[in-house]
């Protein structure tokens, strides 16, 4: 019969075993690193096997680091809020990061294909902030109410490191989402009549998200319900997650919904065009690629 001695030290290697499997938040060397290798568009070195509070910390770290270099914040970015972008990594819960004033392109702009380590593409939507009141939203129709305009998006996330297979949600969550670029269109009111504001929120469940070439080829396809069976419930779980760190959303903010489409690689010559289908009023973006 096993000792108390030796029980002892079987828990001990347990706890070392799994202490060992654990990263902890990256050093500021280690981030300085990171920020370093993306700016240099150069694949930085993985990321693995971080926790919810070491993501926080290193995000935190970073954005310190994107501060400085990328202008003033206008928003966050809600991710991994699609069921099928869960599944890519290995995860059950959206997450966040900050978007900032550098970030941000107009429609029809014409962006190097390689313009990060690991470039990706997708179909978003913004939205923007009108109260502060948006932090006591708990249903997309009370969303609705403190925001006043939608705006096409398509985000051209950068997943920066090495292996991106490796990384995990918190792992996302530790490199700001992957938020490099994005290109923004047109924005449509949001309607301030009770019937209004109901066929928007039926009009943004039910729409149908279509990606195309510059040739007319679909590329993608969502719907609205894909992301948390509301895009607006992506607002819901940003609001209570910011808040949880003393962050608080104010008018002109803006938020990035999440992915309605595949993460697809760019390639020279490509030009990516967004529609939204259901959403009359809703002109598409448009993104070049040399």
């Amino acid at each position: 019969m096993p000792t108390n001695k030796t029980l002892a030290s079987v828990a001990l290697g347990t706890v070392l075993l799994a202490a060992s499997a654990h990263a902890a938040c990256l050093s500021d060397t280690q981030v300085a690193d990171f920020a370093a290798a993306q700016a240099a568009r150069t694949p930085a070195a993985d990321i693995e096997n971080l926790d919810e509070a070491d993501a926080a910390c290193t995000r935190a770290k970073l954005n310190v680091l994107h501060a400085r270099n990328l202008g003033d914040v206008v928003g966050y970015k809600a991710g991994l809020t699609n069921p099928a972008v869960q599944k890519r990594f290995n995860y059950d819960q959206p997450v966040w990061g900050v978007l900032y004033q550098r970030m941000l392109l107009d429609s029809g702009a014409v962006v190097d294909a390689a313009f990060g380590a690991r470039p990706l593409f997708e179909a978003d939507m913004l939205v923007r902030v009108k109260s502060a009141d948006i932090h006591k939203a708990r249903t997309p129709a009370e969303v609705l109410a403190n925001i006043d305009q939608l705006i096409p998006f398509i985000e051209l996330p950068d997943l920066a490191v090495q292996t991106p297979s490796k990384l995990n949600g918190p792992g996302v969550a530790a490199i700001n989402v992957g938020a490099r670029l994005g290109v923004r269109g047109l924005p449509v009111d949001v309607p301030t009549t009770t019937d209004g504001q109901s066929w928007m929120l039926e009009s943004l469940r039910d729409m149908r998200v279509v990606m195309k070439d510059g040739q007319g080829k679909e590329l993608a396809t969502g719907k609205g319900s894909d992301i948390l069976e509301h895009p607006l419930n992506a607002v819901v779980w940003l609001a209570g997650a910011l808040a949880k760190e003393g962050i608080a959303l104010k008018p002109g903010d803006l938020i990035s919904l999440g992915s309605f489409s595949p993460l697809l690689p760019p390639k020279a010559g490509l030009t990516v065009v967004v529609s939204y289908e259901g959403l009359p009023r809703m002109q598409p973006v448009v993104v070049s690629f040399k």
